[in-house]
């Protein structure tokens, strides 16, 4: 399948190639590698030991190999490539102060492509297959599943390629992250296609609900997935924080951030749903605006 997405920027429609496509084809749409080699691809030690080797001296040999062909602009971040001591330290590198403008209202958390529903009843008639998507699995949390069950729902997805920190979208306060513990399935579009609710509610992830001073709380969802060792906050609870300062970063591998919000006091930008209904994601950076407030 192709990977469709459109560039905020530009409007155009691009194609996504995303780093072994091949074999998440393999896993998640041929049989063989769904019932026999699946199950162990997501399981925690797998992710583990490849997060070791990203960790090692020897990684650093695929640094440029990797941006190379992933076009990534380096311009933009803090370190030079031979400063970087693994692979996972370049994996989660951080930016230059002013690479990103934190613009007004609602804001994306990172870079990456999104989704955007004015309801989560919604993602039913996105992901037409498999089991039905219900907040209680995705949450297992019955008190933020009462209190978030009409809210809006954001989610973005973090190619290999992305910067992989993520941010504050609003200013406010937020609580010490929960675990909620998991397997790690692939959040490429290849997987989740037709195992939306699979991979989005058996994979581990965290929550944090940020208090704002007048809009509500939203909810900030990072989730794991395959190969993705581990989800590092780096925040400090329970004291305010800015729109746009760091929450936290994902180890080597694609992952996703999820929001929900009231939709009465944040409205969604219309092209971010408008793509969404006509089956795209949208390429956004972090700081740019998602999200009008009400």
């Amino acid at each position: 399948m192709e990977i469709k997405y459109i560039n905020r920027a530009t409007g155009k429609i691009k194609i996504e190639h995303p780093p072994a496509q091949g074999l998440i084809n393999f896993l998640y749409n041929n049989s063989f590698g769904e019932k026999l080699i699946l199950p162990i691809a997501k399981q925690k030690f797998i992710t583990q030991l490849y997060g070791k080797m990203m960790e090692s001296s020897s990684s650093i040999n695929r640094i440029q190999s990797f941006i190379d062909a992933t076009n990534i602009d380096m311009s933009q971040f803090k370190k030079d490539i031979s400063a970087f001591k693994s692979f996972n330290d370049f994996f989660y590198r951080e930016l230059k102060e002013g690479a990103r403008k934190i613009e007004e209202g609602l804001v994306s958390p990172g870079d990456g492509r999104i989704l955007a529903f004015e309801k989560i009843s919604e993602v039913n008639s996105f992901y037409v297959k498999g089991r039905e998507f219900t907040l209680t699995e995705f949450l297992k949390d019955n008190e933020l599943v009462d209190k978030y069950k009409d809210a809006s729902m954001v989610i973005l997805r973090l190619a290999p390629e992305d910067y992989h920190r993520y941010h504050f979208p609003f200013k406010g306060i937020p609580s010490k992250s929960k675990e909620i513990k998991g397997t790690y399935y692939s959040v490429s579009p290849i997987g989740l296609r037709d195992n939306f609710t699979k991979v989005f509610c058996e994979n581990k992830k965290e929550t944090c609900e940020l208090k704002t001073e007048n809009k509500g709380d939203i909810l900030i969802i990072p989730v794991g997935a395959t190969m993705v060792g581990s989800l590092n906050s780096t925040y400090q609870p329970n004291t305010v924080v800015e729109k746009g300062d760091e929450m936290g970063y994902f180890a080597f591998g694609g992952s996703t951030i999820v929001l929900l919000f009231d939709s009465t006091h944040f409205k969604i930008d219309e092209d971010l749903l408008q793509n969404t209904k006509n089956d795209l994601e949208t390429y956004v950076k972090m700081g740019e605006k998602i999200g009008q407030v009400i």
